[in-house]
């Protein structure tokens, strides 16, 4: 089954409401391709290796977390991002990316995904009051030390997470916001949070942690990330029936 490329741009607007945002990088339609869609690959990140398995899977569209066209960056269509655009035109492929909306989607959005993902309850906003706010909070129903609360991570994202022990004995209240949101530890420490997960961390961070008496659990950018593209793409395969397959390609960091 295939659909147009105008049909798929439509589901995921109405969905993700780019509109409601300032980003960093244009949301939606990035590069065009063709016009009518067969297969369609999802990735966290649209870097040389998933145009690759794009082009070997046949796929007319890619949809991403991270595209391109970033603010600040140099505009000129040179070196690595010539290579990436050369061979999706050539191809005719198309390039989706959502940035922040992917982020605060309430059921298909990356912090939404990773509570799944973790196992724990959403009840709350680490921005209370604001409504494109980003990150939630969580009540555990039984306390957990932060020694087993990194082995739950480890085991459910498949990656060992860098913990700096700030806070006390027993997690009961926790924080997150995926990717880069170390910062958003502010936010955790001003709701009185035991402990706070994001997927970075920068040398600030720790002193913060240990200062305010909170746990921080950096557990990778690309590892936080993961699952709200994959759930996007698996909405947009239920919604419109065409094939749709995320491609995880590995990053450390």
């Amino acid at each position: 089954m295939n659909t147009t490329l105008r049909e798929i741009l439509s589901l995921l607007d109405a969905t993700l409401e780019p509109g409601r945002f300032q980003d960093y990088c244009p949301n939606g339609l990035q590069v065009e391709g063709r016009q009518h869609v067969r297969r369609i690959v999802t990735g966290v990140t649209a870097s040389a290796a998933l145009i690759a398995a794009a082009v070997d899977r046949q796929a007319d569209a890619i949809l991403v977390h991270h595209g391109y066209f970033w603010k600040g960056e140099d505009p000129r269509i040179t070196g690595m991002k010539r290579q990436r655009l050369n061979k999706l035109l050539a191809h005719d492929i198309s390039l989706i990316a959502y940035h922040l909306p992917l982020d605060a989607h309430p059921e298909l959005g990356n912090n939404a995904q990773l509570a799944k993902q973790l196992g724990l309850t959403i009840d709350g906003s680490l921005e209370p009051g604001n409504p494109k706010g980003l990150g939630n909070t969580a009540t555990l129903a039984r306390p957990v030390g932060v020694e087993d609360f990194a082995v739950h991570i480890e085991k459910m994202l498949g990656r060992t997470p860098q913990v700096i022990a700030g806070g006390p004995p027993q997690i009961r209240r926790i924080g997150w916001c995926t990717g880069a949101a170390q910062g958003y530890i502010e936010k955790a420490i001003a709701l009185g949070l035991d402990a706070y997960v994001s997927g970075e961390i920068s040398e600030p961070t720790v002193h913060a942690a240990r200062e305010a008496g909170i746990h921080y659990f950096a557990c990778g950018h690309h590892a936080t990330e993961r699952y709200g593209v994959r759930a996007l793409g698996e909405f947009v395969q239920q919604t419109l029936g065409v094939p749709v397959e995320f491609v995880d390609i590995d990053n450390p960091v």
